[in-house]
């Protein structure tokens, strides 16, 4: 017996949102944060160390290192694809900087993790069981266009989520791991309609997410889409047609779900992906608060769309709509909790959390759509007026409070307009009060209008921080100024330096802000105490004050960050 759905719907609901609108939109959220900025300190940095040398012929592709001795254990796919354009950029001469080059990959990782959210929510909404309850005299909404404004919604969740900004702009593991696990999710979702595409899109994804330091999550994954596809009978799916043209649940594709496991498995051990990274669970209470904590505010505010979906949508927890999103939402959630990379690991259940959320647009009330337009519409101003409140400090001096705050938090930091920046964010903010208007004026609904002002306002928010904010936070979060204070302590001595860090992203920041020539040197364990170290080079650098004494190594001098956040401590060795 076929269940109701929860879903009612007519076709004036499911009007087209433009094309054009919501492409400006993505495209206003992708960009800002590749440009104009250095690598930020530790995982940016860090990330292109590893691209720098592979790029430059210092590290074997296969086994990508920093500085000849520090190997990268994430992945090998991201990197080869950052050192590719350096290596392409000089090639051709685009005249581009390396870290600049490094990030037009993961351009189009950032911009295929949105497409692929799209057509994966497109693909769950065209499932008979997805599909809303067909009226007595007609005028419900057809199935392609409610399945096109359901994905709409899907995309506009998941630009809404607090925790992509940042590192959806970071050309790291991470912005990789995003697109391949959105595009499995995608072919996953496809499954019972255009096949081969399908087939094509959950290759590529898992594959793709072993090859970029995923390959457990691969392995689940494919694991899980092979259940969900075998419990999906042809007889369980209720398929009619004008809803969906095949079932998920037949020989072959459940064939396809372990080819694609295997896949994966063959891929990681092929390139020695398998590091096991497991931590014991958590039993602290602060670290638990802290988890906890996490998933309120990074996933907001598709998690409490999700909720909903789930109470609404609860008698179809087994149909492919609601399973496929629940296994691309847990796995992740569960490598959250046991892995000590929780952010990164959050990151790959949001395009799970934002298909979710689009399920739960079809059955909100109007009084719970209001409230959420305006706690957005309350929140993002607040947001941005207190971005432009400090800009103007910053250029102006007033307000005095926020001017003490800035020269405070980063002393030396001296100011700049640019004159395109400040266009763009006047020209962002006008944006943005054009869509409150229209979205508080009358007009008819459509079931994506309630995440039209989330997905906007966090895209105003990032644009007015990249903009606006770019020199303040390049100050704060690049290495360039400490890499070239230690080259000029040292200077005009050889540039050999013996180093003792666990920060690779200090190693990498010296290595291609100094140049410098690096011996990396084994930390002590935990149980020894620190050693003198030896080497042949005659300076030697620490990150932390070393707590015995230090000869033949005689105190030369301490670097400091110019916001004082960072410091090394440089020492020659006595002759």
């Amino acid at each position: 017996m076929k269940l109701p759905s929860p879903a009612i719907v007519g076709q004036a609901a499911v009007r087209r949102l433009p094309r054009a609108g919501l492409l400006l939109l993505c495209l206003a959220y992708v960009l800002p944060g590749f440009w104009g900025r250095e690598p930020w300190k530790n995982a940016d940095m860090r990330s292109f160390g590893y691209m720098w040398e592979l790029a430059t012929g210092q590290s074997p592709w296969l086994h990508p290192v920093l500085a000849t001795s520090v190997p990268a254990l994430d992945g090998l796919l991201p990197y080869w694809l950052g050192a590719a354009a350096i290596y392409l950029n000089e090639l051709i001469g685009l005249g581009l900087a390396p870290d600049a080059a490094a990030r037009i990959p993961f351009v189009i990782l950032a911009t295929l993790a949105l497409a692929a959210s799209w057509y994966g929510v497109y693909g769950l909404a065209r499932y008979a069981q997805a599909q809303p309850v067909a009226f007595a005299f007609g005028g419900e909404a057809r199935p392609t266009d409610y399945a096109r404004a359901v994905a709409d919604g899907g995309v506009l969740a998941l630009l809404a989520c607090l925790g992509l900004a940042q590192l959806a702009h970071e050309a790291t593991p991470a912005l990789a791991q995003l697109a391949f696990i959105a595009l499995a999710f995608c072919g996953a979702a496809g499954l019972h309609r255009r096949r081969l595409l399908a087939a094509g899109g959950l290759v590529l994804g898992l594959s793709g997410l072993a090859l970029s330091g995923a390959p457990t999550l691969a392995v689940l994954l494919g694991l899980g889409v092979t259940l969900i596809s075998w419990r999906t009978t042809p007889a369980g799916t209720h398929v009619e047609v004008t809803h969906s043209v095949a079932s998920p649940g037949t020989p072959g594709v459940v064939t396809l779900g372990l080819l694609c496991t295997a896949a994966a498995a063959l891929i990681a051990s092929l390139t020695d992906e398998w590091v096991w990274r497991v931590q014991p669970l958590p039993t602290e209470w602060m670290h638990l608060k802290g988890l906890a904590r996490l998933l309120l505010w990074f996933t907001w505010p598709a998690w409490p769309l999700a909720a909903w979906t789930v109470w609404r949508w609860r008698a179809y927890w087994r149909s492919p709509h609601m399973a496929f999103p629940l296994l691309f939402a847990l796995v992740p959630m569960a490598a959250t909790i046991t892995t000590g990379s929780a952010e990164r690991s959050l990151l790959l259940a949001l395009p799970a959390f934002a298909a979710f959320a689009a399920f739960a647009l079809p059955t909100l009330s109007r009084s719970l759509a209001a409230l959420i337009d305006w706690f957005t519409l309350l929140f993002f101003s607040a947001c941005s007026l207190v971005i432009w409140v400090v800009w103007l400090a910053m250029q102006t001096g007033f307000p005095p409070q926020p001017a003490a705050n800035v020269a405070r938090l980063a002393p030396g930091f001296q100011p700049s307009m640019s004159i395109g920046a400040t266009a763009v964010a006047l020209a962002a903010t006008a944006a943005w009060i054009g869509l409150v208007r229209w979205r508080v004026g009358r007009h008819r609904a459509a079931i994506w209008k309630s995440l039209v002002l989330p997905a906007s306002g966090a895209s105003l928010a990032w644009l007015l921080l990249m903009s606006l904010w770019l020199p303040l936070l390049d100050y704060a979060r690049s290495s360039t100024a400490l890499a070239q204070g230690v080259a000029k302590a040292l200077a005009p001595s050889p540039f050999c330096v013996a180093i003792l860090t666990e920060n690779e992203s200090l190693i990498a920041a010296l290595r291609y802000h100094a140049a410098l020539k690096l011996e990396v040197m084994p930390l002590p364990a935990p149980q020894h105490a620190l050693t003198t170290p030896t080497s042949t080079c005659p300076w030697l650098l620490m990150d932390a004050k070393p707590p015995t004494d230090l000869r033949p190594w005689l105190f030369h001098a301490e670097v400091q960050s110019p916001n004082k956040a960072d410091r090394v401590m440089l020492y020659r060795q006595a002759r």
